[in-house]
Parts: C-alpha cells; structure tokens; sequence
C-alpha cells in the first residue's frame, strides 16, 4: 500500500495536492445591521469565504480572484429566522383547518409544503423555528432532510414533528362520537403517556417538543388548560433529558401559569398573560412568541378590515405584547405563519413595531434574539466573523422603516446567493 502512496506522490510532482482556498465573496452594501448593536454601521463591507463569514468592517480589500456584489442603498443584515412557523398548513382563507387535516393527502401537504420553504427563504427567512405539521406526521422531518441535502430550497429547520394534546383536548371535533377521527397532534393523557410520546418524537427527529398547555375541549367553548402541571414537568423532563428544549402553546392564564412553574424554554400566544405571570417568564428567562400576526389575520378572515376599534382578539394579543414588554420578558419573533401566507413572515414584525418595539429592537428579536432562544447563537443571527454567512440584503434601513425587511434584494444562506436580485 505504501508504493501506491509513493506513486501517486510522485505522479503529482513530489507532493501532495492540497486542498484549495474557498473563493471569496465581498458585499459591498450602504451598511451593515450587525443584529446585536442596533445600529447600521454606514460603509461596512462583508467577506465571505465558503459558508463563514470571513470579515466585517469598513474598506476591507478585495482578495484575488474575490466576486464583488455592489448593493447600492440596500442594508446587509443577519438572515431572519421564523420563531414560529408551520410550513404544513396554508392561510385559512384558503381551505379550513379542518379541510386541511381531514381532506388534503399528505402528497398534497408535502409539495405545498415545499413551495412554502422556498417563499420563506426567498423573503429572507434563513431559518424557521417549525412548531408541527398539524396532522402531517413526521413529513417536517423528511422536508428537514430535503432542504438539508439541497435537493429543495428552504430555510434551515428546527422541527417539532407532530405536537402534543391532551386527550380529547384538541382536534378536528364534531364527528359522531366514538368514531377515531385523525387528530391534528398527539394525544396523551397521564405522564407515562407523555414522557412515551415526548421519547417517540424526539426519536422520529423533533428538536422541539410542542405541548398544548391549553385549548378548548369542544366548538364554541372558552379555551381552558388541558395538561396538569405534572403532565408538563413530565414532558420538560424527559426532553431536557434528552437536550431537547420545550415550546408550549397557552393562551390562557392558567395554562401559562403551569407552563411557567414547569420550567418550559418559551410559551407560544400567551395572550391571557397577567402581570404576574409575565413577571414570573422574565424571572425564569422564558420567552415570549406573540404571534400577533395569527389574531389579526383570524380577524381579518372573519371580516375586519383594519379599521379601529380592533376586535376583542386582537386588541388582548396586542395588551398581552405590551404587558409582556413592560415586565421584561424576553420577546421571540414568531407570528404563526400558515394561519396567514408563508413568504409574508415580516408582517409580524410590522405589528411588533407598530405594538411598541422600536425597529432595530425588532430586528434584533428577529436574528441574534431568535438564535438565541432556538439555540443557535454560537452559528447564526448576527453579522460576525466565523459565524454563518447567513445574510439578507433589504433595500433602504428597515431601522428607520420596519416594513422595508419586506423589500428583500439578496438572501445568502450557507455562503450560496439563493435569491440573487443583485445583478
């Protein structure tokens, strides 16, 4: 074996080929939103080499052979990641939650599915938190793999597979009773149930387990908390255990209330937050997703037009927002995009805006903040040396105009221009 070595050696003129450099990449934008400071620093350029960032900073040289992208007027900024998102469902405008778990095939769902990663990533979302398939199995799984292997355009997936209910608590409802209807989560009831399906999933491939802390029992009805505070712990426990965090649907004060002293990661809705409550996540460092843009959407399917006085709905999601700002809580950018059409995620971020945030604060809970609290921080979700080179161009300063994070003009996700409208 040695003499093949010595051979080949000598075949390529007495040494071994090494491994060329990454070609470089230098974006040359108006500035640069760093993700973490707050600030557009004006004349900052970024190098990218391969899939990290290489450098950042002002009047960088341009290294041999490097590919320069001009992007005049435009801020160079972190990708944004989707703190909670379903790329499963479709707007409820469209086909009904119930249609969309009884009635469309999972082939349907998956290629749907597909279409709506690449608008996400497109609209410069380079990662997503997913937070279940609502009846479509471990298919995010798949689609995580997909998107991973490049075979499909997407963002960078953390999945949640199927979700977890308690027993009767959730749905599709209205059949004859003791007729098995397909449910759009799995159920559960007692904590031996729940530490199984907690180990079941995260063995399909969920790096998020989803509870629902509460939901209503039948049509019509008030939701009420579902799971005990023992059934929670439960679930927190074994994907602690198993270095998974939790993410726990609760939008009543009770169920927060128990979703809290369980010790999840962060609560999804949260729009029957007291103050006490609020006060007792920003002790515990748990975070808010407050999907704002999911009430204003329902709203609007069920006639609103905007104007003011908003609906009940809407008016508690942007209360809730408030008091959980005012009391310090950590706040995730997640609008529950599939309730309202993927590729429009910054919509959220405009309603965050307009309920208080500043823009460069909403910016931030949109990339470091998101990465931070998904785990991620020491990879994505700022403009730094040795990170990913995860980034999006957006045309103007989304600092001084929240809605301009919509007017995307470059997303490079890995290092690769995936949406080169630079040329």
């Amino acid at each position: 074996m040695r003499w093949l070595l010595m051979a080949a050696t000598l075949l390529l003129g007495g040494a071994a080929a090494a491994p060329s450099d990454p070609p470089a990449l230098l974006l040359r934008p108006a500035g640069v939103f760093d993700g973490v400071d707050g600030i557009v620093h004006a004349g900052w350029q970024v190098l990218v080499r391969g899939d990290r960032i290489a450098a950042v900073g002002p009047s960088l040289s341009v290294p041999a052979g490097a590919r320069v992208i001009d992007l005049a007027g435009a801020t160079l900024m972190p990708g944004m990641i989707e703190g909670h998102g379903h790329l499963f469902l479709h707007p409820y405008d469209e086909a009904s939650w119930d249609d969309q778990v009884l009635h469309e095939p999972l082939a349907l769902r998956t290629a749907r599915a597909v279409a709506n990663a690449r608008a996400t990533l497109r609209a410069g979302f380079t990662s997503e938190r997913d937070l279940g398939t609502e009846g479509a199995g471990y298919a995010d799984v798949g689609l995580k793999q997909a998107i991973d292997q490049g075979i499909v355009e997407g963002p960078r997936l953390s999945v949640a597979t199927r979700a977890i209910v308690a027993l009767g608590a959730y749905g599709p409802k209205g059949f004859e009773p003791g007729v098995a209807i397909p449910q759009g989560a799995e159920e559960v009831s007692g904590t031996d149930q729940m530490v199984a399906a907690v180990r079941r999933q995260i063995a399909a491939g969920a790096d998020w387990v989803k509870l629902y802390a509460d939901y209503r029992w039948r049509s019509g009805e008030d939701a009420r908390a579902t799971l005990s505070v023992d059934e929670i712990k439960a679930a927190v426990m074994a994907a602690h255990d198993a270095g998974r965090p939790v993410a726990v649907h609760a939008s009543t004060a009770e169920g927060m209330r128990r979703a809290v002293a369980a010790g999840v990661d962060t609560i999804e809705h949260g729009y029957g937050g007291t103050p006490a409550i609020f006060a007792s996540m920003a002790a515990k460092g748990i975070a808010l997703c407050p999907t704002l843009a999911a009430a204003d959407a329902s709203a609007r399917y069920r006639g609103w037009t905007g104007a003011e006085p908003a609906p009940p709905a809407v008016r508690t999601a942007r209360d809730s927002f408030r008091a959980a700002r005012a009391a310090g809580v950590p706040i995730c950018m997640g609008g529950d995009v599939g309730v309202y059409a993927h590729g429009s995620n910054a919509r959220e971020m405009v309603l965050m805006a307009a309920g208080g945030m500043t823009p460069a604060q909403v910016l931030i809970a949109a990339t470091s903040g998101n990465a931070r609290w998904m785990r991620m921080g020491d990879r994505l979700g700022a403009v730094k040396p040795g990170l990913l080179a995860d980034l999006v161009a957006i045309a103007g300063d989304p600092t001084a105009d929240i809605a301009a994070a919509k007017a995307v003009r470059l997303v490079m996700k890995n290092g690769a221009v995936v949406a080169p409208n630079v040329e």
